[in-house]
């Protein structure tokens, strides 16, 4: 797949089957319209395009800057990629972008920068200034220059609208399992692993203290959780504790992993972690040594799950 940081920045020759929206989660939902859209690549001998946007546009013209999504920009990108996507634009939200006329979006960006062959976009679509257009416009504009507007059913929109809801409010009550399954894969965290208190190690439970560097990111609600990662092109698997180390007095949340039968220094290397299960509530311990048998029966639990897991 080929990433671009703007419409300007692509280039093809070939002509593409379009579609817009921020995609936050690549979920279930998402993934039907993604697939609608290489599949009519593949058989139009077009490439598949995906426009989106960053910031969210929600941060520039609402001043949202409390949001929180279930992608980082690399997650979303690594996953359309996955999908089968051609060409993934990400490009930058600001005011002037949102102040092109509906006309000037169509024929500027849609026409001569994609070379539109065919839009798949929702029903309840709307764009250029003000947002005022809607599919019935982009419509005549597809008559006007030689593309088609395939519509997304009502269906399939309210699957992703309920998607989207029920996954945030799952990770924020620590419902993992569920959100996994309306995101059709694990749950990512992604970050760069940073020096910690190394306390950890002290107990014989060394961690892998993970920087999120996106404020935007959704992090699931404290906890203890079953996770994995792919390290030197192994799946590696561990225990993740989300929250702000009580028994030690931390004040600070961190996000610690504690990988199995694994020790390598993994100080400044960026990790993908994919979250499994949630174990428990993050606890305080009334001493160290107590905090370490609860890690040790925290072990024992994941070792059990996943024997069962690969039985």
């Amino acid at each position: 797949m080929k990433i671009f940081n703007s419409i300007a920045s692509y280039k093809s020759a070939k002509k593409a089957i379009v579609t817009i929206g921020t995609f936050d989660g690549v979920h279930i939902g998402h993934q039907k319209i993604i697939e609608k859209l290489t599949q009519k690549a593949k058989n139009l001998d077009c490439e598949s395009l995906v426009l989106t946007f960053f910031p969210h546009p929600r941060m520039v013209l609402q001043g949202d800057s409390d949001i929180k999504l279930l992608n980082t920009i690399d997650e979303k990108a690594l996953l359309l990629e996955k999908a089968g996507v051609d060409n993934l634009i990400i490009h930058p939200f600001d005011q002037a972008f949102s102040r092109l006329t509906a006309e000037e979006f169509v024929s500027k960006v849609l026409v001569d920068a994609f070379h539109v062959k065919k839009i798949i976009i929702g029903h309840d679509h709307r764009f250029g200034r003000n947002r005022t257009a809607t599919i019935n416009d982009l419509e005549l504009f597809g008559k006007q220059f030689d593309f088609e507007v395939e519509q997304i059913s009502v269906q399939e929109i309210n699957e992703v609208a309920v998607s989207s809801t029920k996954i945030r409010t799952a990770l924020e009550s620590g419902n993992v399992v569920l959100a996994n399954t309306y995101l059709g894969y694990e749950y990512l965290l992604s970050g760069i692993v940073i020096r910690g208190k190394q306390l950890g190690r002290t107990i014989g439970f060394p961690t892998a203290n993970i920087q999120i560097q996106e404020s935007y990111k959704l992090i699931p609600k404290q906890g203890v959780y079953i996770v994995k990662s792919s390290i030197n092109d192994n799946v590696v698997y561990g225990m993740m504790n989300i929250g702000f180390n009580p028994t030690v007095n931390g004040t600070k949340l961190s996000v610690e992993v504690h990988f199995l039968d694994f020790d390598s220094d993994l100080y400044d290397k960026t990790l993908v972690i994919s979250v499994l299960e949630r174990i428990r509530e993050e606890q305080k311990f009334e001493s160290i040594d107590d905090l370490k048998k609860q890690l040790k029966r925290d072990k024992e639990y994941v070792i059990s799950f996943l024997k069962n897991q690969f039985i």
